[in-house]
């Protein structure tokens, strides 16, 4: 509309600051031409820091939302193959080497004898705030030398940890049913644990399935068996964690980083905005 202006208006904005008959413009007019002269007293001028600081961290906050974005359909992903993959009939592993991609997420029904010479307890595993220990015990199934290792569920850290939890664990042929789960394969050490002494040792801080597959004498099937919640086969706490859990986390985690990428455009366009001075401050100097 501005554009529009007769040149008896335009004409205007070169008086001097004593006269007035610019005030005499129409409404629409006078409203365009003060919003066009009010965004003119501002400039943007990038500055070097500014500019190099914020194209090191933009970057950085969006690599970081897409990533948590990544790992919230990862999960997604898994849960959907997980669900289905269960809802199949249940399968026996038998005596036969099963490929851990094809034996994952499978619902299995085994019999077979635990073997407590060869059990392991995971550190530092937490149920409802109180910490303990995972007990994995390989079942030996009869007929065969392969051994299925079964996670029996949580138990209570005990005393202290000089002094491991009693556990009972029957000697007669057990009915095992549970979900085919693979051991992670990422996970923090505070140092390489080596290889297994001639000590059997119970604690162990992560299920690392090459070294323990290195250390027993017969061969293991690359899952572990989650023990299903209502199985009579010696359990203890058996409360398993759905795979998705924590996607809504994720997707938290991630709009925090792009809010924070947001934020940081808006301050480098306020750092780098500066008013300019009024033009009959730069005449009276």
């Amino acid at each position: 509309a501005c554009s529009a202006l007769p040149k008896s208006y335009v004409a205007c904005s070169a008086l001097p600051k004593s006269y007035v008959a610019c005030s005499a413009l129409p409404k629409s007019h006078s409203k365009c031409y003060s919003q066009r002269m009010s965004l003119s007293k501002y400039r943007f001028r990038p500055r070097l820091l500014p500019t190099l600081a914020t194209l090191v961290l933009l970057p950085v906050l969006l690599r970081l939302g897409f990533w948590q974005l990544d790992r919230a359909q990862q999960k997604h992903t898994l849960q959907a193959d997980y669900d289905a993959r269960i809802a199949a009939p249940p399968v026996s592993l038998g005596g036969q080497m099963w490929s851990a991609a094809d034996a994952r997420f499978r619902r299995i029904e085994l019999k077979g004898y635990y073997e407590t010479a060869y059990q392991i307890l995971l550190d530092n595993r937490v149920h409802k705030g109180a910490v303990g220990y995972y007990v994995i015990t390989p079942l030996r199934l009869p007929g065969s030398g392969v051994r299925v290792l079964v996670n029996r569920g949580w138990v209570p850290i005990g005393r202290d940890r000089q002094h491991l939890p009693t556990l009972e664990t029957p000697a007669d042929e057990q009915t095992v049913a549970g979900v085919a789960m693979l051991p992670s394969e990422h996970f923090f050490t505070l140092a390489d644990p080596g290889p297994v002494a001639s000590d059997w040792p119970t604690v162990w801080e992560n299920l690392d399935m090459p070294r323990y597959r290195q250390a027993v004498p017969f061969p293991v099937q690359p899952v572990v068996l989650l023990l299903d919640a209502n199985s009579p086969a010696a359990g203890f706490v058996r409360e398993w964690a759905r795979l998705d859990t924590g996607i809504a986390t994720n997707q938290s985690y991630a709009f925090q980083w792009f809010s924070l990428a947001v934020a940081l455009l808006g301050i480098y366009l306020l750092v780098n905005t500066r008013r300019m001075p009024a033009e009959g401050a730069n005449n009276d100097k």
